[in-house]
């Protein structure tokens, strides 16, 4: 058997690999694509750049890429049909012990994306390497990066920062562990405190001290709600989700409710919503699964 003929195989079995990572993520929920760099410089303040020169990575901690983050999954995994001529040519030259030299990456935090050399990552980590001579570019961020971030996470730390720097909900109430799952929903927490802040001055016929105000909120509209979510287990009926992510959709359910039918108890509003929701949620998961199932 030739090496040309090694290598094809080679990349049809990552193929495959790749494909059925797509899959398992898919239903598990579980981010598989590699992190886009320029995504990731947009949502973090890079503060500069310098040269480390030339080292070992560990393949493990290459996690994205500067253009090619569609043509390889967080493994490195090929998705793309066009990568295979360059992939099985890199493939035969290990085949053939022919020295490659080294890429050229970014480094953010603990974490390295590809600036150059995307497919002998992609091989490398197929064939078992744990480290490749690479040349290391290092982004200066505040941010902490790890091998496990994605994108997702990433704005939502972002968001979350911007949120509690906002509301200084952390230093009002240290305890407080109000975390969201989906982006964009921090600036609605902080449109409740305003609007929270906005009745307790027409209350008070004056001006809340902003402070005060989140506070109050804190206290006495988040924290209730949340103590029902406790007392009724709505949580275990929404897996992955948060109190605070319970919060807002019951808060919008409630409502909708208003609207349809006049005052309704806030507990009422949250067994409601569970009850509405959450079976059509385990409905979908189940077609889902069926679906999957079909296609195998």
């Amino acid at each position: 058997m030739t090496f040309d003929h090694l290598a094809q195989e080679d990349f049809q079995r990552a193929r495959s690999k790749a494909f059925w990572n797509r899959i398992v993520g898919w239903l598990m929920g579980e981010q598989t694509d590699l992190l886009p760099l320029d995504a990731v410089k947009a949502h973090l303040p890079v503060q500069g750049q310098h040269d480390l020169g030339l080292q070992a990575v560990p393949i493990r901690q290459i996690v994205g890429s500067e253009s090619r983050y569609r043509d390889f999954d967080r493994a490195f995994l090929p998705r793309q049909t066009h990568t295979r001529d360059r992939w099985v040519t890199i493939d035969r030259l290990h085949y053939q012990q022919v020295e490659l030299p080294p890429v050229s990456l970014y480094k953010i935090g603990d974490i390295y994306f590809v600036r150059d050399g995307n497919h002998r990552v992609s091989v490398a980590r197929e064939r078992g390497q744990e480290f490749v001579d690479a040349y290391v570019t290092e982004l200066a961020t505040p941010v902490p990066l790890t091998p496990d971030t994605d994108l997702h996470s990433l704005i939502l730390e972002q968001e979350r920062a911007i949120f509690l720097q906002q509301t200084g909900l952390d230093r009002i109430r240290p305890d407080a562990d109000v975390r969201l799952t989906l982006p964009g929903q921090y600036a609605k927490l902080a449109e409740h405190i305003q609007v929270h802040r906005w009745f307790l001055g027409q209350e008070r016929g004056g001006d809340v001290p902003y402070e005060e105000a989140v506070a109050s909120w804190y206290d006495h509209v988040y924290l209730p709600l949340v103590q029902i979510i406790r007392e009724h287990q709505i949580l275990n009926e929404f897996p992955g989700r948060t109190e605070a992510d319970l919060y807002l959709w019951i808060i919008e359910h409630s409502w909708y409710l208003r609207e349809a039918g006049g005052e309704i108890p806030m507990e009422q509003a949250a067994t409601d919503f569970a009850r509405a929701y959450s079976r059509r949620l385990l409905t979908k998961l189940k077609n889902l699964l069926r679906r999957a199932a079909r296609k195998r």
